[in-house]
C-alpha cells in the first residue's frame, strides 16, 4: 500500500468510523468466550474457563469498532441478560448441548444444534445429542431465547443464529436447527442463520461482516 493509498483510508476513517456493542448470551458451556476469542484474535482453545457474570472486551475490524460483552450462562446470572441487551447493536445468544448418545434409544431426531446473536440479536446454538428422555437442555434453550425476545425492550432487533460445531459430524443441518429453536414463528425482526466452527474458524468471517454491515445500517 502506497502513502498516498494509506493517508486516504486515514482519512476515511476519521469520518466513517462506525462503533457497536453487542452481547453475547447463552446457556453455560456454549462456547460464547470462544467465539469472542475467535472474532478478536482468530485463536481458539479447547480449555476455557467458564465466565463467572461478565467480561467486556474490545474489537476493531476495520472502521468498527465492537465492544463485546461476554455474559454468563449460569441459571443465577440469566436474569442479567436483558440489562446487557438493551440498546445494544445486537444480541448473540449462544447455546449448545452437552447431550447423550446411548445404544438404544439414540436417533437423529435427538440431535439439534443452536445459536443466537446481537445486531440484535445474535443466536448460537451448538451441536447437541441427547437421549430420548432427556431433552431439557434443548428446552431451555428454546425457552430462554423465545422469553428473551418477548420483552418489550428488545423490540425489533435483529436475530443472528449461529449453528456452532459443524466440525463435528454428528451437528444438525441449517433446517433442523432453524425447527428445532422455532425460528420461524419469529416474525418481529429479522432473523438470520449460519452455520459455524469456532474450532476451523468456519464461516467466521461471514458472521463479522454482518456485524459490520448492521452497524453501519445503525447509522
Amino acid at each position: 500500500m502506497g502513502l498516498w493509498e494509506a493517508f486516504l483510508n486515514w482519512l476515511r476513517s476519521l469520518f466513517f468510523k462506525q462503533e457497536m456493542e453487542l452481547s453475547l448470551i447463552g446457556l453455560q458451556n456454549a462456547g460464547k468466550t470462544s467465539l469472542v476469542n475467535v472474532i478478536a484474535t482468530g485463536g481458539y482453545s479447547e480449555d476455557m474457563i467458564p465466565t463467572v457474570g461478565f467480561n467486556m472486551r474490545k474489537v476493531t475490524k476495520g472502521n468498527v469498532t465492537i465492544k463485546l460483552w461476554d455474559l454468563g450462562g449460569q441459571p443465577r446470572f440469566r436474569s442479567m441478560w436483558e440489562r446487557y441487551c438493551r440498546a445494544v447493536s445486537a444480541i448473540v445468544y449462544d447455546f449448545v448441548f452437552m447431550g447423550f448418545r446411548p445404544i438404544r434409544f439414540f436417533s437423529q431426531d435427538s440431535m439439534a444444534v443452536l445459536v443466537s446473536d446481537i445486531s440484535g440479536l445474535f443466536c448460537v446454538i451448538k451441536e447437541y445429542v441427547v437421549d430420548a428422555a432427556d431433552r431439557d437442555n434443548l428446552s431451555i434453550s428454546k425457552g430462554e431465547l423465545h422469553d428473551l425476545l418477548s420483552k418489550p425492550s428488545l423490540t425489533g432487533i435483529p436475530l443472528l443464529v449461529l449453528g456452532n460445531k459443524i466440525d463435528k459430524p454428528e451437528a444438525l443441518t441449517k433446517q433442523s436447527l432453524t425447527d428445532a429453536m422455532g425460528l420461524k414463528s419469529i416474525t418481529d425482526r429479522e432473523v438470520c442463520c449460519y452455520m459455524i466452527s469456532c474450532k476451523n474458524s468456519t464461516n467466521i468471517d461471514s458472521v463479522i461482516e454482518w456485524l459490520v454491515k448492521h452497524s453501519r445500517s445503525k447509522n
